[in-house]
């Protein structure tokens, strides 16, 4: 009888059903559960406090994943984010092993620009001035859940967390209803092709460290 400990699984925590229906039509591999959280911070809270105190997802690694806004000049649509660190008015939570991620995307994506840096957390649609602000402070983009659930995972115990999204609305292509517009439905193929290399972050993290 084998011995060997069962494979810490990975958690996908994603607002929207869209975006639900984007990473569970990928291509799979590996013990993954995609969670759809609800918008905003205090759903992607409870939804991923809850999910985390199930015995199957103890210790499970968590990557929050979806759309996001760029906060840059120069960003598109369909472009990816990869954190360096979520920040929200709860705490700043580190992310880990973002340069593999990068380096994942990169191959599961061609051709697809990685921004990396802070992402940080809102509780409304941002807009207008508000950009310009979230920008000065050194981020790079902003969603409604990422932080949340970063710090809600790492509440819930020590485990690996890491931040990925695409973005869907930018300060030259403001999105107004997503899947209406190109930039919309270029950010869905996007986000299609992400979990490759989710499964190459999250095979990184069970192998034995030198």
């Amino acid at each position: 009888m084998s011995t060997r400990p069962a494979p810490v699984p990975l958690l996908i925590a994603c607002a929207l059903g869209i975006e639900r229906l984007a990473l569970r039509t990928g291509k799979r591999g590996g013990p993954v559960t995609v969670l759809k959280t609800g918008m905003g911070p205090a759903a992607a809270e409870r939804a991923v406090s809850r999910a985390l105190a199930e015995p199957a997802l103890r210790g499970a690694a968590v990557l929050a994943s979806g759309f996001c806004a760029g906060l840059a000049p120069g960003m598109r649509p369909g472009d990816l984010v990869v954190a360096e660190e979520t920040r929200d008015p709860g705490g700043t939570v580190p992310c880990a092993e973002s340069d593999l991620l990068v380096k994942e995307l990169v191959r599961a994506v061609p051709g697809c620009t990685v921004h990396t840096g802070p992402l940080v957390g809102s509780d409304h649609i941002v807009r207008g001035h508000e950009r310009a602000d979230l920008l000065s402070t050194g981020a790079i983009a902003v969603d409604m859940e990422s932080a949340a659930t970063l710090l809600s995972a790492v509440r819930a115990g020590e485990r690996p967390v890491a931040a990925v999204r695409v973005v869907v609305d930018a300060p030259q292509h403001e999105l107004v209803r997503i899947g209406t517009v190109r930039g919309g439905i270029s950010a869905f193929r996007v986000l299609r092709s992400v979990l490759p290399a989710f499964y190459e972050w999250h095979r990184s993290l069970l192998l034995p460290r030198r």
